[in-house]
């Protein structure tokens, strides 16, 4: 299957995620996305979105130019995103 290279240096939170789900949303499922991103926050962002989504966080590199690269899977159609995690109770 072929992969797709999203690059998105040079944006800032919230646009490199938001982006990344538009071109996940166009691609069959198990498709691959490699993102390329130079915002630092991107970092726990595709952490905290995979994990919300059910998309799979692949890989992760960073380069010496602060260029980071994110590997992800698009969720299965069958798969449905996680349920949301219970609130915590107040203490």
């Amino acid at each position: 299957m072929s992969e797709t290279v999203l690059d998105v240096r040079g944006l800032t939170c919230p646009l490199p995620v938001l982006k990344a789900n538009k071109a996940l949303r166009g691609l069959p499922p198990g498709a691959r996305l490699t993102v390329l991103a130079t915002d630092p926050a991107s970092v726990k962002d595709f952490q905290a979105f995979c994990r919300e989504t059910g998309h799979a966080l692949v890989a992760f590199s960073e380069d010496a130019g602060g260029v980071y690269r994110f590997t992800l899977r698009r969720r299965g159609e069958d798969a449905p995103p996680p349920a949301p995690s219970p609130a915590e109770p107040p203490p």
